[in-house]
């Protein structure tokens, strides 16, 4: 066959053999996701499984089609104004912690951290085959928001504090930065509870504004400096199991998007959720290490305390459940699907790492 028909016939030189993807033929759609973090921020602003690796996969996935460009806290609105941005379509992404807007949404908290709730993987099981995200995304329907796990850190640390904490009274008058459910337990036991982000931290705790801060782990807290600003490292994350970083998207601007590019951002944003677990469990133990090394003073919370705050957990949930029927729902939903998660938990992890510390 002539060679110059057999092209023709075979649609080369129409381009349909080596068409590009659907996505890479489309007019470019410019994005802004603010952030509630501070910039150079690694597992949360940069580096693997971070909101900008994120975006990374969603431009190189879209061919370009999708291009969204980040402004970390304060670049373009305050830290914990972001959410507000996407309700009002400033911006069409949101990453944060959902827990930063409890005041205004009380049922989102179950969505960024439990207090004595969920593992990463119970956490995980419940939104990807449970019915976290469906209930994530029925609470926010009202706003006009659609949301989705875009990371996720493990379990956390207690927090950094300058003075020994040897029972619950040491904690009465205590200046604390903490956020989330367990805020409203500290304050139960007499701390006076502070709300700041990332960036404000380390400045109020070296100049003895706060008298102790918890922010996520050993990895990230050392971007911090948290470790120069305090002598003693507290365990254990009764607070947070594990905290999920939310992206929040505008749900008009999200359904203008079309099949494609919304399974694109899905999948970026499961791949990142794992991955930035990864991240923190890859590097937790070298901080660690370094941090008592160099002084630090690493204790675990004594069980008195910790004891306290589960029985002031119990009239919190209660208070917010009868104020509030979606925090009822989902909190009612969340605890469910735990108590069978506990089953196996009980039977695989826990077993596993009571005999490897008896080892």
């Amino acid at each position: 066959m002539d060679r110059r028909k057999f092209m023709t016939t075979a649609g080369v030189g129409a381009g349909a053999v080596l068409a590009a993807p659907h996505v890479a033929r489309a007019q470019t759609i410019s994005w802004k996701m603010t952030t509630a973090f501070p910039p150079g921020q690694p597992f949360y602003s940069t580096g693997p499984g971070s909101l900008t690796d994120f975006t990374d996969r969603v431009r190189a996935m879209s061919s370009g089609a999708l291009d969204i460009q980040v402004y970390h806290a304060g670049e373009l609105v305050p830290a914990f104004e972001g959410f507000d941005a996407v309700r009002q379509g400033i911006v069409e992404m949101n990453g944060w912690v959902s827990y930063f807007g409890s005041g205004k949404v009380p049922a989102a908290q179950f969505f960024g951290a439990v207090p004595f709730g969920m593992s990463t993987q119970g956490q995980n099981a419940w939104f990807y085959v449970g019915d976290g995200m469906d209930l994530w995304n029925e609470t926010y329907e009202p706003l006009g928001v659609v949301a989705m796990p875009v990371g996720a850190t493990g379990v956390q640390m207690t927090g950094w504090f300058n003075k020994e904490i040897n029972s619950i009274e040491d904690m009465q008058g205590l200046r604390m930065r903490i956020p989330g459910l367990a805020a409203r337990a500290y304050a139960r036991v007499g701390v006076d509870v502070k709300l700041l982000p990332g960036g404000e931290i380390f400045p109020a705790l070296e100049r003895g504004v706060i008298d102790a801060a918890e922010w996520v782990g050993p990895a990230q807290d050392k971007i911090l400096g948290l470790n120069t600003a305090a002598k003693y490292y507290y365990t254990t994350g009764w607070h947070e199991p594990t905290t999920v970083t939310e992206l929040a998207i505008n749900k008009a601007r999200w359904d203008s998007l079309g099949s494609e590019l919304q399974a694109i951002v899905s999948n970026a944003a499961a791949a990142c959720n794992v991955i930035s677990h990864s991240w923190a469990e890859a590097n937790n133990a070298a901080a660690l290490k370094e941090f008592a090394e160099t002084g630090t003073e690493l204790r675990v919370l004594p069980t008195d305390v910790v004891e306290a705050l589960r029985r002031e957990m119990v009239p919190v949930y209660d208070e917010l459940a009868s104020q509030d029927a979606q925090f009822k729902k989902v909190m009612d939903n969340y605890f469910a699907f735990k108590e069978q998660h506990d089953i196996w938990a009980a039977a695989s992890e826990q077993v596993w790492h009571s005999q490897l510390r008896d080892a």
